[in-house]
């Protein structure tokens, strides 16, 4: 079924209607719904409707984020009966806050058509929904689909010198599968001229107002970057003009990997996007395949999920306190918090074996059951903390020089947040009490009892202040999974998740198929789409899976929140001054591997 075959299907009537109420879409315009693992509303839509579409979806009074943008290269996959004929999906995810997060998902098809016709393309969104800005030249940039109208649609996370789109199912997804490398001369000289800075091409000027600006660059190694992160900065005395982040020197290709790995060999490399998040990544990918394969979780590992997420959000909030404080100039924070933090690791090792990349989740519950005396370890922690917290309060938050630095710094308010794909403590800075984990709550955190904590200025002070509250919450939490914690297994009995016990595999040779296949390919995960999201560490952290009925993942998309979050740096520092535009870089508390992936 083509484009063309879409104009004259639409969904069922049933779907249209519910569809229309959610999201305001005239009942004329051709789709079609697809329905998917997650139950998140899907439609196909032709591309000369997306402009429409997400202008009326930008209603002002609508709160509606848009909350990621992908694709998906179609031409290798099979399972696809009943859907648009595509050799390119464009997907789009809308979410509103309000209640548990109404969402909203769109698919638009596109054909590749001759080499002579160019690249396949869409119309440019970036002038309705500003974040879509990086999210339409990432596409571009790894799958080489162009949005026509875009401003400034060139590379992203790979170099400007880079030949090929690495998301697409023909490119290489090794060194091994490439010619030995070589760098001759001309070459070099190629690559250092692509590197030269051009303000034109930036978008900057050099001359205005018979004023002469001076361009710097901060990073990609400046200490305050927290990571090869690069910041070209437009400055009129000490005063910014313009600020242009360049990301993509971190960038591993995390997506592509997850092609190559079986559904269970995948789950160590999560760790690694936040790297100071640790289970906490494992999180949403774990789930996103337990809906996938309808995989039901136990209590007691849900809990167990709960209470490892939660102390490695301490230990990471605790890395942003120490290090924001450091920043504005206090350098005794950074080494009590960072003490404090390994308290946490040491009890996370206990658990877990690992400390920071524990690998511990696994899919339909964890590795391995509490050991003895783990109770023990949490409580102690749990009255060793909060005296720190108080102590803390005194040494940095009341601290007048701080203050000073970070009160008025680098505001915005909840719109503008909404507009560039604000999640998390950046966003209940603004004053808006909504967390995931309450709105709409996974694993056990219904069962759970925690404030969300809020602020009302937005600024680098109360994303700091909203951090530390989330650190109170966070003991709050473990304490009722320690008092809580259910019996039962640590894990689902489910075929796709467990291996037969290996003393049953000497009875009959099924069972011992069944065993070695489980154990040396993985589970073959049954054809679909699934999206899990987890109120991470940073803001919203979601994993988009897409199965084509094998032992690895077709798509895997990584929504990260610090991608969105460095988006809005040049909105909240022009006008600033460079000591300002520090403060606000380290109270959006980000890692670049959760940027680049």
């Amino acid at each position: 079924m083509g484009v063309a075959d879409l104009e004259q299907r639409t969904a069922p009537a049933d779907s249209v209607t519910m569809l229309a109420q959610l999201s305001g879409l005239p009942p004329h315009m051709p789709r079609l719904a697809e329905t998917t693992r997650d139950g998140i509303p899907t439609l196909w839509i032709v591309p000369q409707d997306l402009r429409a579409i997400a202008a009326l979806l930008r209603h002002p009074t609508a709160l509606r984020m848009l909350f990621d943008l992908t694709a998906i290269d179609e031409r290798q996959r099979t399972h696809r009966a009943g859907l648009p004929d595509a050799d390119f999906t464009l997907v789009y995810h809308f979410m509103a806050f309000a209640g548990a997060g109404d969402a909203l998902r769109l698919k638009v098809p596109l054909s590749q058509g001759a080499l002579s016709q160019g690249a396949p393309s869409a119309p440019s969104i970036a002038d309705l929904w500003p974040n879509a800005n990086w999210y339409e030249r990432e596409v571009w940039d790894l799958f080489g689909i162009a949005f026509d109208g875009h401003p400034f649609l060139r590379r992203i996370l790979t170099p400007p010198t880079w030949t090929g789109h690495p998301l697409r199912k023909d490119h290489y997804a090794r060194a091994t599968e490439m010619p030995p490398y070589s760098l001759t001369e001309e070459h070099e000289m190629a690559e250092q001229q692509a590197l030269r800075f051009d303000p034109g091409a930036w978008g900057m000027a050099r001359h205005a107002d018979n004023t002469d600006f001076m361009f710097l660059n901060l990073g990609p190694n400046h200490p305050s970057v927290h990571g090869v992160f690069r910041i070209v900065l437009q400055l009129a005395g000490e005063r910014i003009v313009d600020a242009v982040p360049d990301i993509g020197f971190h960038h591993r290709g995390a997506e592509k990997m997850a092609e190559r790995q079986t559904w269970h060999g995948f789950i160590p490399y999560t760790d690694r996007v936040d790297y100071l998040g640790g289970v906490m990544n494992n999180f949403p990918y774990v789930m996103a395949v337990e809906r996938l394969a309808g995989i039901d979780v136990p209590p007691r590992a849900q809990m167990m999920r709960v209470m490892l997420a939660e102390l490695f959000r301490i230990a990471s909030h605790l890395v942003f306190y120490g290090t924001m404080s450091q920043d504005v100039g206090q350098l005794s924070p950074v080494f009590y918090m960072f003490s404090d933090r390994e308290r946490v690791f040491e009890i996370i090792e206990a658990i877990c074996g690992f400390r920071m990349h524990p690998a511990f989740f696994r899919i339909g519950g964890v590795a391995m059951d509490l050991p003895r005396g783990w109770d023990g370890l949490i409580r102690d922690f749990l009255a060793y903390l909060p005296p720190r917290l108080d102590e803390y309060e005194k040494l940095v938050m009341r601290n007048p020089i701080f203050r000073a630095r970070t009160v008025g710094v680098g505001a915005y308010d909840v719109a503008e947040a909404v507009s560039w794909g604000v999640t998390g403590p950046g966003l209940r800075a603004c004053g808006l009490e909504w967390d995931l984990r309450r709105q709409a709550p996974y694993a056990c955190y219904d069962q759970l009892e925690f404030d969300i904590p809020t602020a009302s200025n937005g600024d680098c002070y109360d994303r700091v202040r909203v951090h530390i509250e989330e650190i109170r919450q966070s003991l709050r939490i473990i304490r009722q999974c320690v008092d809580q914690m259910p019996a039962g297994p640590y894990k689902s009995d489910h075929p796709l998740t467990t291996p037969p016990a290996r003393a049953r595999t000497m009875h009959d040779i099924e069972t011992l198929i069944h065993h070695f296949l489980n154990v040396s390919w993985g589970p073959v995960i049954p054809p679909g789409e699934a999206q899990a999201s987890v109120e991470a560490t940073k803001g919203l952290n979601a994993y988009h899976l897409l199965s084509d009925g094998g032992t690895m993942s077709y798509r895997t998309r990584i929504r990260t929140p610090s991608f969105a979050h460095l988006q809005m740096i040049p909105l909240i520092s022009r006008g600033a001054m460079i000591a300002d535009l520090i403060a606000i870089i380290g109270s959006i508390d980000f890692v670049m591997a959760d940027v680049d992936r």
